[in-house]
């Protein structure tokens, strides 16, 4: 992989990371701004927010996931295609970029469980 790729792969992760940071920051932000629309409403709108944290930290997590697979895997592919015997390092890489969705649903279980 050239220089300029490994920056891209590294930029989609940074990006697909603050999308998990931003989601479980959702967990904290959302009931409070819930709480102070409605008094009334306090005991139903908390759950709407840790729901929402939770599907935002898979969801963004798992689209970002796939960003950096996609980019990663057509770059092992050709890697692959000139050396075979890179096998064994792309799969690794790979699934770096694959543990990215895996940050995201452990978020998300502990955000349930939180509840």
């Amino acid at each position: 992989m050239s220089i300029s790729a490994n920056k891209l792969i590294w930029g989609l992760c940074a990006t697909a990371g603050s999308f998990v940071l931003l989601s479980s920051l959702l967990l904290f932000f959302l009931p409070e701004a819930a709480a102070e629309t409605a008094q009334e409403e306090v005991k139903t709108l908390p759950h709407w927010g840790y729901y929402m944290a939770a599907a935002a930290a898979t969801g963004l997590s798992c689209i970002g996931a796939g960003i950096a697979v996609s980019q990663v895997g057509a770059a092992a592919v050709a890697a692959i295609s000139e050396k075979p015997e890179l096998l064994g390092r792309v799969l690794v890489i790979i699934g770096l970029a694959e543990g990215i969705a895996i940050y995201g649903l452990i978020i998300s279980i502990i955000i349930i469980a939180a509840l």
